[in-house]
């Protein structure tokens, strides 16, 4: 059973949906934006009736936490002044009424703000920045990814909620205190004698100008240790990725010494933050302890000289020890809500980012008719001035086997890169049955080719899920004869994790790291066999097969490649043999192109290619 406003906002509502159940918010479709104030605004006005709600509460609790000191002078003035026979008889009301207040007014008030704190905000508010944070993200192109530690844009993303929620609570506690016992205590001790309100009025004075000497600081440098703390979970996630080549190069010491600088950079971070902490620490409880003796000495004074009662010295002390310790708590808590800025603004860096990769605005499905696929002209070089693909030209059509063939660099993989839009050509086009796949939807383009790539990674996840990727709404049935397909069947079979599942229910780790690279190809190969899209992409999809595996499958990829537009690339020419077309590259030209035995007969580059390859000198 849920408690109340558990249900109020639905985390994980897609971009525009409804995402409060309650209160109607819809879900932004656009990422969020880089300013700090606006990346705040861009969450919060999805619950903003639960902030108003927390915020009108929080001023509740402040005001009857203020009245605490009053009710204090208020008994001493009645026992003062009724004595012990008649104060119950006399006075009942009054304290009939401060107790309904204590046990009654001010626990109410607490728990419905702890329940729009934690059961409104807390878990869902949280659960909804990291959801759209991780929506966005996902969505940039391939090269954001390259640019960045995996390990970092993830912490990003998963501490940017708990961060900008904290900060945004603990902000509305903190200010509210401030406002109003402060306010209450300089009205309140005004009305009694003026003198006695300069001490708190003159530490009000200071106490600002402490704020803003620290804050900026703080903030700095919290997003300062908050960056540090990003790059050093990166370096280590790179390290624990990469594991395997740590290992094999018995590299432990350098890993060691990349991840010690990413702690000591941390740490120096940390000390420089906490410095400023202490500071503030300090300074604030020297102007605490000068405020308090200033009203303990003026309180005394004006009590001696007859000019307040005992029971205004009972409450103006309290008053004064209750505003230095909630000050305390606030200089407490500014130290964490700007340690949370902090975080919030460095996450900024990887969250609210343009898409690297958009579709264009109307960009339609692609519709594969028939499968023509056209390079037209197109020049591309990463942004080098020196180009990887010059012109380059090749027209394949519907159904035909191309393979492309050249040395390291000619520009084969950076050509598939393109067509499957992970890049945009710098000139020229590129064209899927006429229509310019910068004009579709990558979703789209992507459904349509099937990929068998060299560097095959496998999710962590069982095998099944991994095969299923291809096609979720795939039976069980056929992922099995998928695997069939695929020569995988029977390995799967042989399969377990650590956790006793076994065969297609067993994870593969990490990448896939528990599986051999053989084995991770035959699983990547049976899950483009269940994609099957009109046109294929074959990278290298063998290359990882040992000779008796390949020839066991070969045949089936002549199956998959039926009917189908298929463009294969592969260093070990006798794979693409039997291509209807083999395009040799040269500096990112097609310089050749032809059958295998009508390239041989030429013999130019492919030719010499061929006779190195069978001659054994690759």
């Amino acid at each position: 059973m849920a408690l109340p406003f558990e249900s109020t906002v639905d985390p994980v509502a897609p971009p525009g949906a409804t995402a409060s159940r309650l209160f109607g918010s819809a879900v932004p479709s656009d990422p969020p934006p880089s300013g700090l104030i606006a990346f705040y605004w861009y969450f919060i006005r999805q619950a903003k009736a639960l902030f108003v709600l927390l915020f009108l509460l929080g001023m509740t609790v402040a005001v009857l936490d203020a009245l605490i000191p009053i009710f204090i002078g208020t008994v001493v003035t009645l026992l003062n002044v009724h004595g012990p026979d008649r104060i119950i008889a006399e006075a009942w009301p009054q304290l009939v009424g401060m107790a309904a207040v204590l046990l009654v007014c001010r626990p109410l008030a607490i728990t419905a703000q702890n329940l729009v704190a934690q059961q409104g905000i807390g878990a869902n508010v949280t659960s909804l920045i990291r959801w759209q944070s991780h929506y966005h993200v996902v969505r940039q192109g391939w090269a954001f990814f390259q640019e960045d530690f995996a390990g970092r844009i993830a912490t990003r993303v998963l501490q940017a909620g708990p961060a900008l929620r904290e900060s945004v609570v603990q902000g509305v506690n903190a200010v509210w205190y401030i406002l109003v016992y402060g306010s209450t205590a300089v009205i309140w001790l005004t009305q009694a004698d003026w003198r006695l309100a300069m001490p708190v009025m003159l530490w009000f004075v200071v106490y600002l100008a402490l704020l803003r000497f620290i804050v900026p600081r703080m903030r700095d440098r919290s997003r300062a240790a908050s960056a540090e703390r990003s790059l050093l979970t990166g370096r280590v996630v790179d390290s624990y990725t990469n594991i395997l080549t740590v290992k094999l190069f018995a590299r432990a010491e350098e890993e060691d010494s990349f991840v010690r600088e990413g702690v000591t950079r941390l740490t120096e971070a940390f000390k420089r933050q906490m410095r400023m902490v202490t500071l503030n620490g300090l300074l604030l409880s020297t102007l605490n302890a000068l405020m308090l003796t200033a009203m303990g000495a003026v309180s005394i004074w004006l009590w001696q000289r007859g000019e307040i009662g005992v029971g205004v010295v009972a409450a103006a002390l309290p008053m004064g020890w209750q505003i230095a310790n909630i000050s305390g708590w606030v200089a407490f808590n500014v130290t964490g809500i700007f340690e949370n800025v902090g975080v919030v603004q460095e996450a900024t860096n990887s969250i609210a980012v343009p898409p690297t990769a958009p579709d264009p605005a109307g960009a339609t499905p692609l519709v594969v008719t028939r499968g023509e696929i056209r390079f037209e002209d197109v020049h591309f070089g990463y942004g080098q001035e020196r180009g990887v693909l010059n012109g380059f030209d090749l027209a394949i059509a519907p159904g035909e086997r191309v393979g492309l063939v050249g040395h390291s660099g000619a520009g084969k993989t950076t050509a598939m890169n393109l067509l499957l839009r992970f890049f945009s050509p710098e000139a020229g086009r590129i064209t899927i049955d006429g229509q310019d796949i910068e004009t579709v939807t990558q979703e789209s383009l992507r459904g349509a080719i099937g990929v068998v790539t060299q560097d095959t990674a496998l999710l962590h996840r069982s095998i099944r899920d991994n095969i299923r990727y291809g096609r979720p709404s795939a039976s069980e049935a056929e992922i099995i004869a998928a695997a069939r397909r695929a020569a995988a069947h029977d390995f799967i079979e042989q399969l377990g994790d650590w956790r006793g599942r076994t065969g297609y229910e067993a994870h593969v780790g990490e990448r896939g790291v528990k599986l051999s690279g053989g084995q991770r190809q035959r699983i990547a190969i049976a899950r483009v066999l269940l994609k099957d899209a009109p046109i294929l992409v074959l990278d290298e999809a063998t290359s990882a097969l040992d000779s008796e595996v390949e020839a066991a499958i070969q045949e089936q990829l002549a199956g998959l490649m039926e009917g189908k537009t298929v463009i294969a690339i592969a260093h070990r020419l006798s794979t693409l043999a039997s291509m209807d077309r083999l395009v040799v590259l040269e500096h990112g030209r097609v310089v050749e192109t032809g059958s295998h035995a009508d390239l041989l007969k030429r013999d130019g580059t492919y030719a010499a290619l061929w006779k190195r390859q069978s001659g054994g000198f690759l």
